[in-house]
């Protein structure tokens, strides 16, 4: 079945911003171990962990399409909402001053300093800037795959749109790190984190209720009142989290 593009761009959106938060946060350390230890281990350690993922996407996404849908919507929802969650409640704090916010730039430095003190290359590949690049792109990668799948799976011919929007946001993130060859600092990266929350938990309670048997008013409309739901409760969050802050 053909992806009806106008109803896969939620799901192409959704997997294109959550995966550009995580790219980016992978290409912060494998530009900082091709600065401190070469490119040959930086790019050879990442492109591993791509094609890993992309073995993981490719086996992971026909087995769920083959289960019933209200069993993917009941299970992949639940997991949506409690995964969207934790990036809101990270970029609540965040927004509120609670916790500091998340700078590219100084993880960048921090890795830095740590692979400088580390021993040189006696010959051959560098085997921490291997092991390194591929550590770091395949924990962020996992989490893509999950909101690739997830998203993908949730309607019958939304794979190709979730995975499209995923590759998109992985060759934003490669072009913008080989132009400037310094962290992705000018992405906002903390807003986007917040608006991903709100999507991520807005389409995990959609899929949820379709998994539980509701008629959602309005049917697929109702992600827009979801949606919004999530952004006013967030907003209020951040105000009571400042006044909380400010009364201490």
């Amino acid at each position: 079945m053909t992806a009806d593009w106008p109803h896969a761009s939620p799901a192409i959106l959704a997997a294109f911003l959550a995966s550009l938060v995580e790219f980016i946060e992978a290409m912060t350390i494998v530009l900082a171990v091709g600065a401190v230890r070469g490119w040959r281990g930086a790019i050879g350690g990442a492109s591993l962990a791509l094609v890993l993922l992309a073995v993981l996407t490719a086996l992971l996404g026909p087995v769920l399409i083959a289960i019933p849908l209200g069993w993917v919507h009941l299970v992949l929802g639940t997991l949506l909402i409690l995964f969207g969650l934790r990036w809101l409640r990270k970029a609540i704090l965040r927004a509120a001053g609670v916790i500091p916010l998340h700078d590219e730039t100084a993880a960048y430095q921090r890795q830095t300093r740590a692979l400088q003190t580390a021993g040189g290359v006696l010959g051959g590949w560098d085997r921490l800037a291997v092991a390194t690049s591929f550590k770091i792109t395949l924990i962020e990668g996992i989490e893509v795959v999950f909101i690739v799948v997830a998203v993908g799976t949730s309607g019958r011919g939304l794979i190709g749109p979730a995975v499209l929007g995923a590759v998109a946001a992985l060759l934003v993130v490669i072009a913008l790190g080989a132009a400037f060859h310094k962290p992705v600092s000018m992405v906002p990266e903390n807003s986007l984190k917040f608006i991903v929350g709100v999507l991520l938990s807005a389409f995990g309670t959609f899929w949820f209720g379709e998994g539980m048997g509701w008629q959602w008013p309005g049917a697929d409309w109702s992600l827009l009142g979801l949606n919004g739901i999530y952004v006013t409760a967030a907003l209020v969050a951040v105000l009571l989290c400042r006044q909380e802050k400010k009364a201490r």
